[in-house]
């Protein structure tokens, strides 16, 4: 393969400006938050050493102390504007716009009011796609983290903790797409006679049995679909719920040995309540990560034979149907659902903090 210089020279142009266009904001960023720190430092000494030198009338001293305040609330401005343009442009903004949105048309040009909400619940392809979201968040958060749970008091001072503690995150550190892709070559189908290539077809035969076409059969397709993820998640609530049971005061373990407690009391009386606020910080992250689950229905069935979830539905009215409107309004239920389980998070948290 010939690499021609001259025909390629537009291209290697573009790179050589998009380097030097990243190099110049990236090194400016930097720059500015190096230099404007510093000179907010040293004006905000100088202000303290004045104002410690206690010079001119009884009143300038609360006037420097005045302008010292007032200068710490601009620095403190001046780092918070990015993050809040950030949140404007990229959340609140797009969120405005989707509510709008989901009550016009498809084309984003009439106002239809209600309508694309009542559709939610009037179309039976739609009811079975808040359904199948409803096992996801009912089955997923349950199981991953019940999964993750034993495997924290299994390896919890193992000889190989270490070792198996990696093994068991490390579907974690794989894509959603990449996990998805793996699981479909377990469920993989070959007619029967053939050679199969799935690890769960090819068990099934040597069992005697006949070989299936696992992802086209609802509802068990759904199911085997749910397994991937609670197999991806079980590792981060492992990790999470081991620290919990590392940080359990000894003094309690060891009072629960000397009352005479069996293995399974110590589980339920001691390590269990220990680790209510971690099993509570797992279950709700989870459940808002399985609401919004759309790589592995996609990757894996593409939303067929009724494993469709509302994140798959939303791409697909707004980005396949051009049904921006309906689209719109799965994302607004979307976000509703999501609300009350931040809002449990968010009060736990500050009932943990006043404890």
């Amino acid at each position: 393969m010939n690499f021609d210089f001259a025909d390629e020279s537009p291209k290697l142009v573009m790179l050589l400006y998009g380097l030097v266009a990243f190099v110049v904001v990236v090194g400016g960023l930097l720059l500015l938050l190096d230099v404007v720190p510093n000179w907010f430092a040293r004006r905000r000494e100088a202000r303290l050493v004045a104002v410690a030198a206690g010079g001119g009338s009884p009143a300038a001293p609360r006037a420097r102390s005045r302008r010292v305040n007032r200068t710490e609330g601009l620095f403190g401005l001046f780092f918070l504007l990015p993050t809040v343009l950030l949140l404007l442009v990229g959340l609140v903004v797009p969120a405005i716009r989707t509510l709008v949105l989901s009550f016009m048309d498809g084309g984003s040009e009439n106002w239809v009011g209600l309508r694309n909400y009542g559709w939610l619940f009037s179309q039976d392809e739609i009811v079975r796609v808040l359904v199948n979201t409803g096992i996801w968040v009912i089955l997923v958060p349950l199981l991953a983290t019940t999964t993750g749970l034993l495997y924290a008091v299994m390896v919890d001072k193992a000889r190989f903790e270490a070792i198996a503690k990696s093994l068991i995150f490390l579907p974690m550190a794989i894509s959603f797409v990449g996990a998805s892709i793996i699981w479909r070559f377990v469920y993989a189908y070959r007619g029967e006679g053939q050679e199969q290539i799935g690890l769960l077809n090819q068990v099934v035969v040597w069992l005697g049995g006949e070989p299936r076409q696992w992802l086209q059969e609802p509802p068990l397709n759904t199911l085997l679909l749910i397994v991937i993820l609670i197999w991806i998640q079980a590792g981060f609530a492992m990790v999470v719920l081991s620290a919990a049971i590392k940080a359990i005061p000894g003094d309690i373990v060891e009072a629960a040995r000397l009352d005479g407690v069996t293995p399974w009391q110590m589980f339920w009386q001691v390590t269990l309540p220990s680790i209510r606020p971690a099993l509570i910080v797992v279950v709700v992250t989870i459940s808002i990560g399985t609401l919004k689950v759309f790589d592995i229905v996609r990757t894996a069935t593409n939303g067929n034979f009724d494993t469709n979830v509302i994140a798959s539905e939303m791409y697909n009215q707004a980005f396949r149907y051009g049904e921006t409107g309906q689209g719109s309004a799965l994302a607004v239920f979307l976000f509703v659902l999501v609300i009350p389980i931040v809002i449990y998070q968010i009060r736990n948290l500050r009932k943990q903090r006043e404890v």
